[in-house]
């Protein structure tokens, strides 16, 4: 505070400091003061602080009372539901839920019928009729957003596509359920079938058949009457699991949780390339090695079908089925004399006894393969489901085998198109003739349809 100058050591040893005196305060006036009223100051920091707690619990007396009385009305709505319908037991081991309403018609959960990667698949009553409701979690909206986009998108109404009814959302917050409701199959998936059923030739070529032709559908750009249009549509996820069977074994395509749409105009985007399910991915989605544009990913769904129509070829008895004129004689040891071209043998044929149903690939890396194991089969092995040697001494069974290398070519742009398959498939259900009886009619000049163009 105080800066001293001098000189010589110890100049400043004896300084001292007189502080300035300072006038007497004690005999000032002191100003008048005003008494201040405490009970104002006091009810004005009540009011602050009591009114929001106040307007906060009336607001949660409100909401609490509005969502019981809403919870009674539903309960009162499904009790009488309950007692005008009979109620079907389930098979699931957990109780069904209460049944919500779809609009004002009663929706009645029945069992779970199956589980997928993004929900579970219940049978459910709707009115007199049954339909399927397929139940998303909330981390799942975006595959739900997406099959509703798919299934509304103009002239997706198709024989061979899965037919669309609705969809719902159902409860609250975090415990919010995103519903699909779709027609229902009680034949179930191709998968389950084929585990539980083996098929005769007819069965087996419209069942393939109408499968392709769905397919083709799908990829196929429509144009409607009255100006309606459909973008060709990659499916991304084609397996036997997401191929329904009608009653009479018409095929369904079904599961469009991946599927992609391609507008005209429209690039794909920031697609991620490599998803489906692993047992079914193509060499190029295995490499990571896609081009993003429409024809990669139709070949991609085309790769996949070949593995399926080799699971159904698997499960195929084939009996009374036909051969061709070189097998059937070292078959039977039958010597003809010149060039035939038309065989009547009154022998039953079959290609031999059919295997159990496995899943591709299943014999060669087990049940549940890595995305490693998939590329080291697939990429550098070039493996594929193998052929039974009787199949190719079947010649209806030969020409699907040929169908089927064609489909999964390691060349994605050699492959073949849905609507070559199915012009394909056609021809050959038509071409080759079938007998029930004990005699079967042989053909040997038949020849296989065109390829055509691939995509």
């Amino acid at each position: 505070m105080f800066y001293c100058c001098c000189e010589g050591n110890l100049c400043n040893q004896h300084f001292d400091h007189l502080p300035i005196p300072q006038p007497d305060r004690s005999t000032a006036e002191t100003p008048r003061t005003v008494p201040v009223d405490n009970s104002k100051e006091l009810f004005r920091s009540l009011m602050y602080s009591l009114f929001p707690i106040c307007g906060i619990a009336l607001v949660v007396a409100v909401t609490f009372y509005m969502y019981k009385r809403h919870k009674s009305e539903h309960i009162q709505c499904f009790t009488r539901h309950k007692t005008e319908h009979v109620q079907i037991p389930t098979q699931d081991p957990l109780p069904p839920p209460p049944s919500p309403l779809l609009g004002l018609r009663p929706l009645q959960l029945l069992e779970v019928k199956a589980r997928g990667r993004f929900g579970a698949v219940w049978k459910a009553q709707l009115l007199n009729e049954y339909v399927a409701v397929k139940i998303f979690p909330l981390q799942d909206k975006a595959s739900w957003l997406n099959e509703q986009d798919i299934f509304t998108t103009q002239l997706m109404k198709h024989d061979n596509l899965l037919q669309f009814i609705a969809v719902e959302k159902r409860g609250d917050g975090l415990e919010m359920e995103l519903w699909l409701i779709t027609a229902f199959h009680e034949r179930g998936s191709l998968t389950d079938y084929l585990k539980g059923h083996l098929l005769k030739w007819s069965e087996m070529c419209h069942i393939a058949e109408t499968m392709a032709r769905g397919l083709a559908y799908l990829h196929d750009d429509v144009m409607g009457r009255n100006g309606e249009y459909k973008p060709a549509i990659a499916h991304r996820d084609f397996k036997s699991k997401n191929v329904l069977l009608k009653q009479d074994l018409t095929v369904v395509v079904a599961d469009f949780g991946l599927a992609m749409k391609f507008d005209p105009g429209r690039s794909c985007g920031d697609t991620h390339g490599q998803v489906g399910t692993r047992r079914y991915m193509a060499p190029e989605v295995l490499e990571g090695a896609i081009n993003f544009n429409r024809d990669a990913f139709l070949r991609i769904d085309m790769y996949a079908f070949g593995l399926v129509l080799w699971e159904i070829v698997s499960r195929c008895s084939a009996v009374d089925g036909p051969v061709d004129e070189y097998h059937l004689l070292s078959r039977y040891k039958i010597i003809l004399p010149g060039s035939l071209n038309f065989i009547h043998v009154p022998l039953p044929l079959s290609p031999g006894p059919v295997d159990e149903y496995q899943l591709p690939f299943e014999e060669e890396i087990g049940q549940h393969p890595t995305l490693e194991d998939m590329q080291e089969v697939v990429v550098h092995k070039k493996m594929r489901p193998q052929f039974r040697e009787t199949w190719l001494k079947h010649q209806g069974l030969e020409i699907l085998c040929e169908t089927i290398e064609e489909c999964w070519d390691h060349d994605a742009e050699a492959r073949l198109s849905a609507g070559c398959v199915e012009e394909r498939l056609g021809q050959l259900s038509r071409t080759v003739n079938i007998t029930t009886s004990n005699t079967v009619d042989i053909t040997t000049n038949q020849q296989t349809p065109p390829k055509e163009s691939s995509l």
